[in-house]
């Protein structure tokens, strides 16, 4: 199917084949007949887009700051290579889609095959979205005018947060399509309507909606004129939906007020406000979010959980249903915005038109190919032919192209000169970006084909933490060789039926082999420590101090369904990397965590692992997300026989009493991940076990889940 992508990197908007996306768990899957170009916000991200490198920073300060901190902890070259990682992605564009219903995902109630929707999917011929984030559209409103209803929503959620009232005046400054749907859901309101925009085009459209309105093309004083709108007294609001960095908008609009009046950003301006002009006036100032409450919440988004209508009137999916019905009795006229129509094949010219001095407004695009055309799972990416993969061949297919993925595992895999086959993503977009840009042969979203087919021997499971365990199941019932990114498992039942499939494997006198991705245990200067050690034959003190940072709760990895939680997810490296130092079986463990504060949501990823181990040595691991940022996010030390060892971020590892070792330093940061990989590769060429045996992977998966059930005790 075909969808439209925003390169950030060079600049370019491509219109790109890839795979249909598969329907999630409370998700539609819809197939577009329609969908709306947002000309603020796309053509931001165009120019974004286009932008170079210094103009990208000056954009976003914030992240100039983030980068500054990354490379004073880890270093040029990392944060360099982090930085080119993030830009590399290629960005979905579009939020404004109608379609219908193909496949309704488990979970969705309220939806029927067939139901003609609308919904914020992106331009693609076929998206899967949230089911709080579609609404059914009435028999009489047609595609064209049901495809304004998500932005008709931004302009309604501001509209809601300044209250007006039958009789009320208000301004609309910024009179683009967002602007202009507002100026007629506050003329259904009962409200008298002042717009203002530099555009005559768009003023003109404007009157033609009822509202009086100031060309300030033509040199007019918009303040000036708002107060004779408004009789002298000030307008009781502005709804400012204009798409500018400058402040002016701001200022204007209190100028404009009258005393207590109310203004709202709806869309994007400057913010040094002048406080003497709201002081005098008491003036109230508010931000709209979007399409309204459950925005940005993956309670209500992703997990469809929704908000009790008699507490929370006015939802996203309330709005957009409020939008259709002001359509459906024809309060709204959207076909007099729509300016321009293509086919989504043609979408790279409506784009070219955001950054001309050309006209435009409502810009569309059809669709129009049927269902079986645009529902194929997989796009070939390289026409080499598929062959069938020999036990000591490996040829490796990657379910998962995430950060982690797309950074290290993919470009590891490559360098170790495997052949990839297949890159399984959910959405298709990065496993067909990724998938050509590392010589996959073929992009899908369908997992059970890479698992169940002949393609390849070799599969590494790179997806959200609670799918590890089944795809680790699967993979090695179909007798394929499996890397599993952290952890293996988030429940001793996962574990279990792991273990049971290995028995079973080698009850058939064949073990695939099966490796986790703790590559740290591979880093170079850990392969040094251990040797040092090996020298030394008594027990040994570990200090593991993991400057973790914060991950708001909100994010998948604390959501313990999902991601388990960050001591499953994350602590799991720091327990294994102690196992391999100790070189013996963990004996017992203890833990101890902050306590639950008003303020700290989340005390788990505050805590303190104290590990024993059957040669007698000791491991402590402190993992805390409450540090700064300018310490160094991982360091250890070891001390043993008089000695000690320090290292830091997997940089400089230093030495004191060792003789004939002072210390080791590296420009790149070197976590292992290569040599990782190397190990599982060869480990399968030259029939080998697996470079970390089974009993040591399931004795440190159960370590963690034991860890993290003690912490979760007195409650997480």
């Amino acid at each position: 199917m075909k969808q439209v992508l925003q390169d950030l990197k060079e600049g370019a908007t491509v219109v790109a084949d890839v795979p249909c996306p598969r329907v999630r768990a409370g998700e539609l899957l819809i197939q577009s007949r329609v969908s709306l170009v947002s000309t603020g916000t796309e053509r931001m991200l165009v120019e974004f887009g286009r932008a170079g490198l210094i103009d990208k920073a000056r954009q976003q300060p914030q992240k100039v700051r983030q980068v500054l901190n990354k490379v004073r902890t880890d270093g040029i070259l990392s944060t360099w290579e982090a930085v080119k990682s993030k830009l590399d992605h290629p960005l979905p564009l579009g939020y404004s889609n109608v379609g219908v219903v193909l496949e309704v995902g488990s979970g969705v109630e309220g939806f029927e095959v067939g139901d003609r929707v609308v919904s914020n999917g992106p331009h693609a011929e076929v998206v899967s979205v949230p089911k709080h984030l579609c609404a059914k559209i009435p028999d009489w409103v047609d595609d064209e005018q049901a495809v304004f209803t998500v932005i008709g929503a931004i302009g309604l959620q501001g509209i809601r947060l300044a209250q007006p009232t039958l009789g009320e005046t208000f301004v609309v400054i910024g009179l683009g399509l967002i602007g202009l749907v507002t100026v007629q859901l506050l003329r259904a309101n009962g409200c008298r309507v002042f717009g203002v925009d530099i555009d005559p085009t768009k003023v003109a459209m404007a009157r033609k909606f009822g509202a009086e309105a100031v060309d300030l093309s033509q040199g007019e004083d918009p303040v000036a004129a708002a107060f004779r709108f408004s009789r002298g007294r000030g307008v009781d609001g502005v709804l400012i939906t204009a798409s500018t960095k400058s402040d002016q908008p701001i200022r204007q609009a209190a100028a404009m007020c009258r005393k207590r009046g109310r203004i709202v950003l709806v869309g994007v301006a400057g913010m040094a406000l002048e406080r003497y002009e709201f002081y005098k006036k008491e003036l109230s100032f508010q931000v709209s979010c979007s399409y309204g409450p459950g925005r940005y919440d993956p309670e209500y988004e992703l997990h469809g959980h929704d908000y009790p209508v008699g507490y929370v009137r006015w939802t996203e999916q309330r709005n957009f249903e409020a939008v259709l019905d002001m359509l459906a009795a024809g309060l709204v006229d959207c076909r007099s915005l729509i300016s321009h129509r293509f086919p989504i094949e043609r979408a790279h010219e409506a784009y070219r038109l955001l950054t001309t001095n050309e006209q435009y407004l409502g810009i569309i695009l059809e669709y129009g190919r049927s269902e079986e055309v645009v529902r194929k799972p997989e796009v070939l990416l390289s026409h080499a032919a598929s062959t069938t993969a020999l036990a000591g061949d490996p040829i490796v297919s990657f379910i998962g192209a995430g950060n982690y993925a797309s950074r290290f595992l993919i470009p590891a895999f490559k360098q170790s000169g495997v052949r990839l086959d297949t890159i399984v993503t959910s959405g298709g977009v990065s496993g067909v970006h990724h998938g050509r840009k590392h010589g996959f042969r073929r992009a899908s979203t369908d997992p059970l084909a890479v698992i169940g087919g002949d393609s390849c021997n070799t599969v590494v499971i790179a997806t959200r933490h609670d799918s590890h365990a089944r795809y680790v199941c699967d993979a090695l019932t179909a007798g394929k060789h499996v890397f599993v990114e952290k952890p293996l498992a988030l429940s001793h039942n996962e574990i279990d039926a792991i273990e049971k499939v290995i028995q079973e494997r080698r009850g058939m006198g064949e073990v695939p082999i099966l490796m986790v991705g703790f590559n740290r245990r591979f880093a170079p200067h850990v392969i040094r420590m251990k040797a040092l050690l090996g020298s030394v034959n008594e027990p040994k003190c570990m200090v593991m101090t993991v400057n973790a940072g914060a991950i708001p709760k909100e994010h998948w990895t604390q959501d313990r369904t999902i991601g388990g939680g960050r001591i499953i997810g994350e602590a799991c490296h720091f327990i294994d990397l102690l196992r391999h130092l100790a070189g013996a079986r963990i004996k017992r463990f203890s833990v101890s965590r902050i306590s639950a504060v008003p303020g700290i949501d989340i005390v788990n990823d505050k805590a303190t692992i104290t590990l024993d181990f059957e040669d007698g040595s000791i491991g402590t691991v402190h993992y805390f997300a409450n540090g700064h940022s300018g310490f160094p996010k991982e360091r250890l030390e070891v001390f043993c026989a008089g000695r000690v060892l320090q290292l830091d971020n997997f940089r400089r590892l230093r030495a004191m009493g060792w003789p004939g070792f002072r210390g080791m330093y590296t420009w790149r940061q070197d976590k292992g991940q290569v040599a990782c990989v190397e190990a599982f590769v060869t480990a399968i060429q030259k029939g080998e076990p697996g470079p970390i045996s089974i009993e040591e992977l399931l004795e440190v998966s159960r370590t963690v889940i034991d860890v993290d059930a003690e912490l979760c005790r007195e409650g997480c």
